[in-house]
């Protein structure tokens, strides 16, 4: 059984205090620095560096970085050691496809299911959003975008659509700090308050209509282009119209 490590006694730098286990708070912390984007995709996750940092054994990482690659967040290579993932364009349009699907679900639940407390509590983390980018905190901000949808999962009332978009929610992160292009400004908060409202109303369509329109707005600050490069030789010199000969054989 994992020793209970004693609960922090500040707030850490995202305003939250952590208890639990040894695994609990290595993998909580390292998933919360995955949301705020302080992470970058393709970092190399050392053993030996985070277990400094938090003063257990390098088993105890192992198993929140387990837990990490078990969301799609971590990618564990054998004999290189771990790194935050860096998915492809392939994978990043597989993965808000899904994230579509799932959202769907979770906002039609949760206008049958949440309560005026769920409500309540959606209705802060909006407010404590829109905070954080108004005083120039992005990274808490986009941490608390990440956890409204999290929450909304909650109050769908679901519990393997929570544990999947948990997973679908940080793999976003990674993907919106992969590929985001242009103008990095956020006005989810707004969005996610037409929401709760449509939510609150028991307006399923609304809320659906409401709900896409916000994924459609984060899908269009990506680049999802096609990479242009290719491990192909041929392929890349294509273009110079060599032809292609075979050597003569000797004689």
């Amino acid at each position: 059984m994992n020793e209970q490590l004693q609960p922090l006694k500040k707030p850490t730098k995202t305003g939250k205090t952590r208890t639990g286990t040894q695994d609990d708070i290595v993998y909580a912390h390292i998933f919360d620095a995955i949301l705020e984007q302080r992470l970058a995709p393709g970092t190399k996750l050392s053993e030996e560096a985070l277990g400094e940092i938090f003063g257990v054994s390098r088993t105890i990482i192992r198993r929140a970085l387990s837990r990490l690659a078990h969301e799609g967040v971590v990618l564990l290579r054998p004999n290189r050691g771990a790194v935050v993932a860096s998915p492809s364009v392939e994978e990043a349009r597989q993965i808000f496809f899904a994230r579509r699907m799932v959202e769907r679900a979770i906002t039609e639940l949760a206008v049958q299911h949440a309560t005026a407390e769920q409500l309540a509590e959606l209705r802060q983390m909006v407010a404590d959003e829109q905070d954080c980018f108004a005083r120039g905190d992005r990274g808490a901000g986009i941490r608390l975008s990440g956890e409204f949808h999290l929450k909304l999962a909650e109050a769908a009332k679901n519990a393997p659509l929570v544990s999947f978009q948990r997973s679908l929610v940080s793999q976003t992160s990674l993907i919106i700090a992969q590929y985001e292009s242009g103008n990095r400004s956020h006005c989810s908060f707004d969005e996610h308050n037409q929401l709760i409202d449509a939510i609150a109303a028991r307006d399923s369509d609304k809320a659906v209509r409401l709900m896409m329109h916000h994924m459609d707005h984060i899908d269009s600050k990506l680049n999802l282009e096609e990479d242009s490069a290719s491990g192909d030789l041929h392929a890349v010199f294509s273009h110079l119209g060599l032809a292609k000969k075979k050597p003569r054989t000797a004689r």
